[in-house]
């Protein structure tokens, strides 16, 4: 019986062969997870080719046809696995928090000996702009209801009764902008959204607005955003998605003192990895099982 190869992706914190039971594959595949990112295309193709499967975890390596061809085009079958969004609602309101009480830099400073750096931002009675009411947005906008705070969203096809469901305000995209004290992005990328918070959006806050964006980085125009943070027009940002990703080691975001980036972890925690990988390692048997 032949032995498949499995690869296992981009395992930034080695944890997949210990979120689900691949024991159940050994006898009939060997199985590589790989920790370290590729980004070179080339670099990909040739660790790839060995291997009769590759578990991708969601786009941190893009598989577009210059690497893995058409996968309909060569009978290559593509499954995907169970998600949910709680992760990302969480780790959302974990960026309001810690964005507007400095919770990093007050914990970097008692770890150096000092003290209390910064005042807090309160939000109660501010108002929360919620760019996108979808599954996670609409959630989001009901903690930032259990806060207290004024809810108002956008997007480009809402209805003031979709808005008035999640318990907010359906107002112009103008508006979102210019009345927000955190301003939090809920869309999916695509071409109709790719770039849609660009430099007249970002200069319309106010000069004690905070950008959250837990969603993808392109939504936002980057340089835009360095610019008005180097020259303080906002009070910060918290970024968990970026144009590139791993963040490349110069990037503005990694030194600017009023920005908050984490490295993409909205959906990582231990729970939706063991959906993702239980999940995998399904998949894989069924294939093994019709081969």
């Amino acid at each position: 019986m032949k032995k498949y190869k499995i690869a296992v992706l981009d395992d930034y914190q080695n944890v997949a062969l210990e979120s689900a039971d691949w024991s159940v594959l050994r006898d009939r595949a060997d199985i590589a997870a790989f920790q370290n990112h590729l980004a070179d295309p080339d670099a990909v193709i040739e660790r790839l080719l060995p291997f009769d499967v590759v578990c991708v975890m969601r786009e941190r390596t893009p598989l577009p046809r210059n690497v893995i061809a058409a996968a309909g085009d060569h009978g290559i079958a593509v499954v995907h696995t169970g998600y949910r969004s709680d992760p990302t609602i969480e780790f959302t309101w974990a960026l309001i928090l810690a964005s507007a009480r400095h919770i990093v830099t007050e914990s970097n400073s008692v770890r150096s000996g000092g003290w209390q750096q910064t005042v807090g931002t309160d939000l109660r009675g501010k108002t929360l702009s919620v760019l996108g009411l979808g599954r996670i947005g609409s959630q989001v906008a009901r903690i930032g209801s259990a806060f207290g705070m004024n809810l108002i969203a956008w997007s480009q096809n809402m209805t003031p009764e979709a808005a008035k469901a999640a318990g907010a305000i359906l107002v112009s995209k103008d508006q979102l902008f210019e009345r927000a004290d955190i301003l939090t992005i809920h869309l999916v990328l695509s071409s109709r959204t790719r770039g849609l918070v660009g430099a007249a959006e970002l200069e319309r806050m106010k000069p004690t607005a905070r950008l959250i964006n837990a969603s993808r980085g392109p939504i936002v125009e980057e340089q835009a955003l360095i610019s008005v943070l180097k020259n303080k027009q906002i009070a910060g940002a918290a970024i968990d998605a970026f144009d590139i990703e791993p963040l490349p080691p110069s990037h503005p975001f990694r030194t600017l003192d009023n920005v908050l980036a984490t490295p993409h972890i909205g959906y990582v925690s231990h729970d939706l990895y063991k959906t993702f990988y239980e999940d995998t390692v399904s998949n894989i048997r069924k294939w093994l099982d019709t081969h």
